[in-house]
C-alpha cells in the first residue's frame, strides 16, 4: 500500500478511485467492528466513570455499576468523554494500519462559507419543521435526559457532553471512517448515495434509546449531515450542524425545565 499522507485533494480522489483503502468485505468488517466498538466503548467509558465518581463504586456489582451509571449525569458525561477518546483513537489506528491517511481519509479540510451559510439555512429548516411536528404529536425526545440533568454535579459538563463530545466521536465513526470506506466502493455519485444511506440508517440504528418518530428524524438529519459531507467535501461543517444541533436541543431542553 503506497503511503499517501502528502498527497494533494486530486491525487487523493485519483488514488481513492483506483485502490479503496478497504475491500468489500473489510467495509462489512469496518461497519459490524465500529458498531461494536461504539458501544464497547461507551460500556468502558461508564464503568470507568462510576469507578471514579459513583459513592460506594468498589461494593457493586458490574451490573448494579452499569444501571446506576447509566442514569448518573456525571458518569454519563465522563464516559461520553472517555468513549470519544477511544472511538478516535481506534480510527486513527485503522487508517494508519491499512497505510492511510487519516486527515485526507477523514477529509479533514477547510470547507466553503457559501456552503457552508446554505447548509446552516436547511439546518435551522430542519429544526423548525422537526420542533413543530414534536409539539403536534405531544412527543418527548429528551426524557432520557431528566435522570442526567437531575443528577450531574455540573449541568456544563453534561452539556460539554452531548453538545461537543458525541457530535465529534459519531462524525468521526458515520460520516468520517465508515462514510469513506462505503462511498470509496463505487465510482461516481453512486458512491456517495450509497455511503450516505447506510450510515444514516445505522446511525439510527444505534439510538435505541428513542422511539419510532425520534429514529426516523435521526435518518433524516443523517442524510443532512451526509449532504454536508458532500457539497462541502469535509467532515468539518457535518461536525459543526451536529454540534449547533444538539445544542440548539440542549438548549431548548434547559429553558424547559428551569
Amino acid at each position: 500500500m503506497p503511503d499517501v499522507s502528502n498527497a494533494t485533494d486530486s491525487e487523493m480522489m485519483k488514488y481513492k478511485s483506483s485502490t479503496p483503502l478497504f475491500s468489500k468485505f473489510g467495509v462489512i468488517a469496518l461497519i459490524i467492528g465500529m458498531v461494536m466498538s461504539f458501544f464497547v466503548s461507551q460500556l468502558v467509558g461508564v464503568y470507568i466513570a462510576g469507578k471514579l465518581y459513583l459513592p460506594a463504586a468498589k461494593t457493586l456489582s458490574i451490573g448494579t455499576l452499569f444501571f446506576i451509571g447509566s442514569n448518573d449525569g456525571t458518569v454519563v458525561s465522563v464516559s461520553i468523554i472517555i468513549a470519544s477518546l477511544l472511538i478516535t483513537t481506534v480510527i486513527s489506528f485503522v487508517i494508519r494500519s491499512k497505510g492511510g491517511s487519516i486527515k485526507l481519509y477523514l477529509a479533514l479540510k477547510p470547507f466553503s462559507i457559501a456552503v457552508s451559510i446554505g447548509m446552516f439555512a436547511l439546518l435551522l429548516l430542519f429544526a423548525l419543521g422537526s420542533q413543530a411536528v414534536t409539539y403536534w404529536i405531544e412527543a418527548t425526545p429528551l426524557v432520557f435526559v431528566d435522570p442526567l440533568y437531575q443528577s450531574v454535579s455540573s449541568v456544563w459538563l453534561l452539556i460539554f457532553a452531548i453538545v461537543i463530545a458525541a457530535p465529534i466521536y459519531e462524525e468521526l465513526v458515520f460520516r468520517g471512517i465508515l462514510w469513506s470506506a462505503i462511498s470509496e466502493q463505487f465510482r461516481g455519485s453512486r458512491g456517495a448515495i450509497v455511503a450516505s444511506v447506510v450510515t444514516s440508517l445505522v446511525f439510527a440504528l444505534i439510538h435505541i434509546q428513542y422511539g419510532w418518530y425520534e429514529i426516523s428524524t435521526i435518518v433524516l438529519l443523517a442524510l443532512l449531515f451526509s449532504y454536508a459531507r458532500i457539497r462541502s467535501g469535509s467532515l468539518w461543517l457535518p461536525i459543526l450542524l451536529h454540534i449547533i444541533n444538539n445544542g440548539i436541543a440542549m438548549w431548548l431542553y434547559i429553558s424547559q425545565v428551569s
